[in-house]
């Protein structure tokens, strides 16, 4: 059981403390209600932008590293569809530091051309490094684009193309900044060796006055459901042919959610899944096979993705996948089977938990959702999931209707 306690200040901002004596350290995370969601269909990547940067300085800290390195800290980032979110850890006793690192870029970021001008290239650079020259990078673009035509899940985070991050001014940036990095937007969240009201005396010094923005309600448009299944062939410069069936799944909100995730692991989560098993040991029909979920906050996908072995046609790989596909709708899964799934899922989430950077991540996620207490209770949620309940839930997902399928071809090399 995680013990903390939380408190929201007067300008919004949502506080979560964690006390964890067992370490020296701290660790800080600032999690913004914001990510590719939130963006225009015709100014896609800006929150991946912002990721970047939040690191070029603010109004009193021209350099981010450098203050929390000599504290004896490191620091990073992440951006999905859903959040953007910054973390810190630093030893315990240097822990305002921390504070007044992130409260200065929280109040007033760093608005220079020059800057912009650095983070564009940086993040431009970054979408052709990895989706443009990386073998199977585009993927997402696309099954993105097949399987959401109103969402905004129907673009990636990294932005549909660059010209959207190349074209956005300082005017963009600031608005973006000021609508969305206010204090009621974010959740700040401290674990570690700390104490309650330390953090509290902090959190008034070096946030509280920092001024809220204007309430932002979040009114998206609702994905339909799939009728048929959508089809798509790219060939690339990749080494081998790789196949993508993804299929729509409820949302973070819904205990289904858990069900699904649960029949991602009985097809793709290590050797003694399904598809691992029976397609790549058995029948040698893939190089390598996986299934997973997106996570998104949001409906989200449920994905198989393989890499069919020499000899073995793209054809043929979906077709053994759909087979066993159908083969789980066909009967509910055995007892034993469940629940070796579920004493490996726990055991996960306990493994994870005893990082105090992975508790204050989650609790600030959680606390995000409606309440930092789920982090007790996810373990309990795929405890109480029975087979009758992953049988139904396979049976309602795994179908064509539901499903988009693409198929990723290596080009062929034409000899001169």
């Amino acid at each position: 059981m995680i013990q903390f306690e939380r408190f929201e200040l007067s300008n919004g901002l949502k506080v979560v403390v964690h006390e964890d004596d067992s370490t020296p350290m701290a660790a800080v995370n600032v999690l913004y209600n914001v990510g590719a969601r939130d963006e225009s269909p015709d100014k896609t990547g800006f929150a991946h932008l912002f990721e970047h940067l939040m690191f070029g300085g603010s109004a009193n800290v021209p350099d981010f590293d450098t203050p929390l390195q000599m504290a004896g800290g490191e620091n990073n980032a992440f951006t999905n569809n859903d959040i953007t979110n910054f973390y810190d850890i630093l030893p315990a006793e240097n822990l305002e530091t921390a504070f007044w690192l992130e409260s200065d870029r929280m109040m007033a970021l760093n608005f220079d051309e020059r800057v912009l001008e650095v983070q564009r290239k940086v993040v431009v650079e970054e979408f052709k490094e990895t989706c443009l020259n990386e073998p199977y990078g585009d993927v997402w673009h696309h099954i993105a684009d097949m399987a959401y035509k109103v969402h905004p899940y129907r673009w990636p985070t990294i932005g549909k193309v660059p010209k959207h991050v190349e074209d956005a001014s300082i005017d963009d940036v600031k608005s973006f900044f000021y609508k969305y990095y206010r204090p009621n937007n974010a959740i700040l969240v401290v674990a570690g060796k700390v104490k309650t009201p330390q953090v509290k005396e902090m959190a008034e010094k070096w946030f509280g006055d920092i001024p809220p923005g204007p309430k932002h309600l979040r009114q998206l448009p609702q994905e339909p459901p799939q009728k048929r299944l959508e089809k798509r062939i790219n060939e690339g410069n990749v080494p081998v042919d790789a196949l993508y069936l993804a299929f729509h799944m409820p949302s973070r909100y819904q205990r289904e959610y858990y069900v699904v995730d649960l029949i991602s692991d009985i097809l793709g989560n290590g050797s003694s899944s399904r598809l691992y098993r029976k397609l790549l040991k058995e029948q040698g029909l893939f190089s390598s096979i996986d299934c997973y979920v997106s996570g998104s906050i949001d409906p989200g996908l449920l994905i198989v993705e393989g890499k069919t072995a020499e000899g073995v046609s793209l054809e043929e790989g979906a077709a053994a996948i759909w087979k066993e596909l159908e083969a789980l709708k066909a009967a509910p899964i055995p007892e034993r089977e469940l629940q070796k799934l579920k004493n490996k899922v726990e055991s996960t989430l306990v493994f994870s938990e005893l990082n105090v950077l992975n508790k204050a991540i989650n609790l600030a996620f959680f606390e995000l959702l409606g309440d930092a207490d789920l982090i007790n209770q996810e373990a309990n949620f795929y405890q109480a999931i029975t087979t009758e309940e992953l049988h139904k839930a396979a049976r309602a997902i795994l179908t064509e209707a539901n499903c988009s399928e693409l198929f990723y071809k290596a080009r062929v090399r034409r000899v001169a």
